[in-house]
């Protein structure tokens, strides 16, 4: 599933081009990606539109138009998202389609068809798509070691567990929340309650600082987000743990370990994360 660097990608490489342009046609091949309205309105209000903007919000991308609607996509496990040439090779599993003016077109795809849209008025308050439900943006200014204690300090769950709570930490998922841990030295497996206040320190520090790094190892132009289908995250060459089991920890060349924590896969030292 796209984790927060990898829609913050997507939302860098497709706003810049689609701001300005209208949507002429959609073709809808899957009506059940549609979650809201049902998919004939959903057309007929879209149709005509202009785009103004794109946002991010967790995982969630949110499509802003000029009149003041705003349109939210969550990818879910495989969604994708393609502008592209209107003669450009269609992808498999295309289930929506924005024809839009100059020739172009946004294409959604998702071989395993979890990917929603909700579209909302001007000032319609979003009751639907669960953004309402969301914690704290990690990147924000007011992401601290207080807010993250406040939040987690007297709980049971082990530290993973907690880091992956849409509802505390908008966007972190199991990728990522293996390589903040691995940088604040916490073994995944500790109750959140055990955390110390220099720890919750160095964790509130390692979040933002590994979200951004692993945003600007993924800096692709459009045309090479194009060529590779948008599935091509060179972020992941710049992991140090996700997925290394075995290999030898890049700062102590202990061997790294596996465990498993309410059926994620969770990767660490145990050496540099006691």
């Amino acid at each position: 599933m796209p984790e927060l660097p990898e829609v913050e990608t997507i939302r860098r490489v497709i706003e810049p081009q689609i701001r300005g342009l209208a949507i002429e046609q959609i073709s809808v091949r899957r009506p059940e990606v549609i979650a809201r309205p049902a998919p004939e309105e959903f057309c007929s209000r879209l149709e005509g539109q202009i785009f103004d903007g794109a946002a991010r919000r967790g995982k969630f991308l949110i499509f802003l138009f000029e009149n003041g609607d705003r349109l939210i996509l969550h990818l879910r496990m495989t969604g994708c998202l393609l502008l592209t040439p209107e003669d450009y090779p269609e992808e498999k599993h295309t289930h929506l389609v924005f024809r839009l003016n100059g020739g172009r077109e946004l294409r959604f795809s998702d071989t395993r068809r979890f990917g929603r849209l909700w579209l909302l008025q001007k000032e319609e308050a979003d009751t639907y798509s669960g953004i309402e439900k969301l914690g704290k943006e990690p990147l924000a200014p007011d992401f601290t070691a207080s807010y993250l204690s406040d939040r987690l300090g007297k709980r049971r769950k082990t530290i993973k567990e907690c880091l992956m709570e849409q509802s505390v930490i908008a966007g972190i998922g199991n990728i990522y929340s293996d390589e903040i841990l691995f940088a604040a030295g916490i073994y995944p497996a500790r109750p959140a309650s055990s955390l110390t206040t220099e720890e919750w320190e160095r964790l509130a520090q390692a979040v933002p600082e590994r979200l951004s790094f692993f945003i600007k190892t993924n800096e692709v132009t459009p045309e090479e987000y194009l060529e590779t289908k948008g599935q091509d995250y060179r972020n992941t060459l710049f992991l140090q743990v996700y997925g290394h089991e075995g290999e030898p920890c890049p700062n102590c060349k202990e061997s790294l370990c596996r465990i498993v924590l309410s059926g994620r896969s969770s990767v660490f030292c145990p050496k540099c994360q006691r």
